[in-house]
């Protein structure tokens, strides 16, 4: 599975125009579009409202589940994300949430606590910190490896299934910035 997320455009329609066309199992905007709910560009796109969106008619969080993944979206602001990770944290665990995404703070990072992936795509516009427009791509999988152990017969195989998820923070021009990589991790219930 795969989800692209992006946050903070401030009505940079063009970006967002190039970002939801990539291919995923699903898209998010964490806030601070600056579009209209209504805005075509927005239809297949998971959209949360942020400060700075005026449509009073975007959803202050979302709960979205994709393959199995339950993904929590809000904008920020109102789990004071600029300050203190905790308040963003107990909603995550209120919602029994896999995956975390949340925006505002105009700056991109990953951050895994407790099972919980917590992952801020940073501006595709307005980017502080020194960092250049990013959004993200976040990949997990099963995959199968066939194991053949020496002295068992070759109709008698072992399968290990090992999960695997992948957060790519990537520019504009499609280009990885940062990437990491996490095998094994399961969520705590």
């Amino acid at each position: 599975m795969k989800i692209i997320v992006m946050s903070d455009s401030h009505g940079d329609v063009e970006t967002v125009k190039t970002v939801s066309t990539l291919p995923a199992d699903a898209i998010f905007h964490c806030g601070d579009s600056e579009l209209s709910l209504d805005d075509p560009l927005l239809h297949n796109i998971h959209v949360v409202r942020g400060n700075c969106d005026r449509d009073g008619r975007f959803p202050d969080s979302l709960l979205v589940q994709v393959g199995d993944k339950r993904i929590f979206v809000v904008h920020g602001h109102e789990h004071d994300c600029k300050r203190s990770m905790l308040p963003l944290y107990y909603e995550a665990l209120e919602q029994q949430a896999d995956i975390v995404l949340f925006g505002h703070s105009h700056l991109y990072g990953a951050e895994m606590k407790e099972g919980i992936l917590f992952v801020n795509p940073g501006s595709t516009l307005l980017p502080r910190g020194g960092n250049e427009p990013s959004f993200v791509e976040i990949e997990w999988d099963h995959e199968v490896e066939d194991l053949a152990y020496e002295g068992i017969s070759n109709d008698v195989n072992t399968l290990e299934n090992e999960k695997k998820l992948r957060v790519t923070i990537k520019n504009l021009q499609l280009e990885t910035i940062h990437s990491v990589e996490m095998k094994n991790y399961t969520r705590k219930r």
